[in-house]
Parts: structure tokens; sequence; C-alpha cells
């Protein structure tokens, strides 16, 4: 089992100059998935390190299935590692609210972005958009459009219905739209984003 690093995975992960090798390779990706659902680079660099140090002890778990693998087990570790710190720190948990469902059915399958094209934004302003969702809203996003869960393991990770998960999602693409509206609306008027 290869990795982007060179020789044997648990091998590498073994060495110091082989960890060094792994980290500097997905260091910056890493850091802004954790970024993403904190929405701060300190605390992102924290689940960053937490989530490395957790694939460093786990190493001899890390069976290869082939090309990519090695980096899929990496991220499934950060996602969980970020999920773990929102819900074990304070000033997270009490805006960690997954809205319950009063009504479990009528729930919209997954829209179709085609009618809803995205403006030419670019990747500094997408993150800086997904990291001002409000929290449940951005971690049900982050599961599921950028990390490619199912809503059925987005609830079973939430704790929550699947309904619930799909209404999260809808409310986040409906705040990402309307923001994004106004970001319109102020370039054709000439005005720019306050910098925060």
């Amino acid at each position: 089992m290869k990795s982007a690093a060179g020789k044997n995975t648990r091998e590498n992960l073994s060495t110091i100059a082989g960890i060094e090798a792994i980290y500097d390779h997905y260091a910056a990706r890493f850091l802004g998935l954790c970024y993403r659902y904190c929405g701060n680079r300190e605390d992102a660099e924290d689940i960053m390190h937490d989530g490395f140090m957790h694939i460093i002890r786990n190493a001899h778990q890390f069976h290869s299935r082939g090309e990519g693998s090695l980096e899929a087990w990496m991220k499934r570790i950060m996602v969980t590692t970020s999920l773990k710190f929102l819900r074990n720190h304070e000033k997270y948990k009490r805006f960690m609210v997954i809205e319950p469902v009063i009504e479990e059915g009528n729930i919209p399958e997954d829209e179709d972005d085609a009618d809803n094209p995205i403006p030419d934004l670019s990747q500094e302003q997408l993150l800086k958009l997904i990291t001002e969702l409000p929290l449940g809203y951005r971690t049900v996003f982050n599961f599921y459009v950028m990390e490619d869960y199912s809503h059925k393991e987005i609830a079973e990770l939430m704790n929550c219905s699947e309904n619930t998960s799909k209404t999260q999602l809808m409310k986040a693409r409906a705040w990402l739209r309307k923001r994004i509206n106004d970001l319109e609306k102020n370039t054709a008027y000439g005005l720019k984003e306050k910098s925060s």
C-alpha cells in the first residue's frame, strides 16, 4: 500500500520523516476541511492536529483498498474529529442546533441546482459564505455537499432524522442563495462586501 508520500503507509507513519511527508502533503487540504466546519483558523488548526494524532496512533488499523483509500480514511478521521470538536466545545455546542422537523413527510429530495447556477465566486468568497452559515446548516451542508455523505449517514452522525438532515440542507442552500443574491446586488450597485 503506497501513499502519496511514497513507501509503505504503515512504515511511513512509524517514522518521523514519513509522518512529516504525509503531513506536508495533506495539511493544507485538511486544514481547509476543518475550517469549513468550525469557521475559525485557530480551532481548525487544533482540530487538524487532533486528527493527525488520531491518524498516527491508529495507522495500524488502516487497510489499503487501492489508490485513494489512505486519503479517504484520513479525510473521514478529520471529519469525525471536526464533529467531535463541535460537540465538545461550549462555544459551538449552543449553536449546534439541528432543528427537528415536525412534519416528517413532503421533504423534497435533493434539489437540482441547475436552475440556480452559482455566480462567478472565488474560492475564498465561497469558503467565507460557507463558514458564515449557521452551525447546524453548515455542518449538514459540509457533510452532504462537500463530503458526499448521504442523508442517512448524516442522520446517524448528527443523531437526527433523515428528514431533519434534508431540511437543514434545504435551509442552508436557501441561506447561501440569499447571501449570493445580496452580493450580486451590492456588486451591481458598485458596493463591496465588508471585510471582517
